[in-house]
């Protein structure tokens, strides 16, 4: 059985993206590991060629500003980097997607158990969703609990929408779960670098000009809000990210805005899911999960 791992990037220096801890973090089980690397300005590319590790293949891209539209250019970037991956299997990770050395052995087995059974086309993967600092993730109604992040190869599956999920022929993909996590730190940064992050999502969804009416100032600290809906994590990171977790040199406070997960209805909905029902109600789910 042959693995791909695929991902795409840019501006991960300036936009704090750990891409050198979430490449890291699968080359172990990858046979090859493709990168299309956008045109940044601040040495992101760079820094990738310096893993120094023949597996990791650069495919360097120019993004069309054309394409910052409902976030196409990241369904673009992926597909440039799905398409290349030879492997029996392709496991995406998004630059701010991180897996934890105890999780490799689990998605491997997942993908030898499955690799015949042409019935599944992915395996969909636990998340962590950690927000405001790296103690605690939000369990909050409305944030998804798992996605597709290993596809088979070879069938036409292509990257959905922003790149959340992934389709093909535009119908959802019939999965199975692989039972490894994904610590995603999307939203854990400098409260600074988290508004020019966000400033960067906004434009990528809706053009330059909406991204600078919503932050004028782009260096001002981010307003976590008042940060409703999470819960302390009490286990282990994985350890490509020790070092950038002992650098982390800021606190996240509660402040004055409304995320949505603060509002009084998702709190109540959050409530009831988490302590009486256990499971999401109406939870979008860009899949169809098969029996085991």
């Amino acid at each position: 059985m042959r693995i791909s791992g695929f991902t795409f990037v840019r501006n991960a220096v300036d936009l704090y993206y750990p891409v050198v801890e979430s490449i890291r973090s699968i080359l172990p089980i990858c046979d090859e590991v493709i990168v299309a690397a956008g045109d940044s300005t601040d040495g992101t590319t760079a820094l990738i060629r310096g893993i120094d590790d023949p597996k990791v293949k650069i495919i360097e891209t120019v993004w069309d500003r054309s394409q910052f539209v409902h976030g196409a250019t990241n369904a673009q970037q992926t597909n440039i980097a799905l398409d290349a991956c030879t492997g029996d299997w392709a496991f995406y990770v998004q630059a701010d997607e991180v897996v934890h050395e105890e999780d490799l052995p689990i998605f491997v087995a997942a993908m030898r158990r499955h690799l015949d059974d042409r019935r599944v086309e992915g395996l969909l993967c636990d998340y962590l969703h950690f927000y405001g600092d790296y103690d605690h993730y939000q369990i909050s109604h409305g944030w998804y609990r798992r996605e597709i992040r290993i596809v088979r190869t070879g069938i036409g599956v292509r990257s959905w929408k922003s790149a959340q999920g992934f389709r093909r022929e535009g119908e959802k993909l019939p999965v199975v779960r692989s039972g490894g996590r994904i610590f995603h730190y999307g939203w854990v940064r400098p409260p600074q670098r988290m508004t020019r992050k966000t400033h960067s999502f906004v434009t990528l969804h809706h053009g330059a000009a909406a991204a600078d009416a919503t932050f004028p100032d782009r260096d001002r600290a981010f307003d976590y809000g008042r940060l409703h809906g999470r819960a302390r994590f009490a286990g282990t990171h994985p350890a490509v990210m020790r070092a950038r977790i002992a650098a982390k040199d800021w606190d996240v406070t509660p402040g004055t805005s409304v995320q949505r997960h603060d509002s009084l209805r998702i709190r109540l909905l959050t409530f009831i899911e988490n302590r009486l029902l256990g499971f999401r109600l109406g939870e979008n789910r860009n899949y169809i999960e098969l029996g085991s």
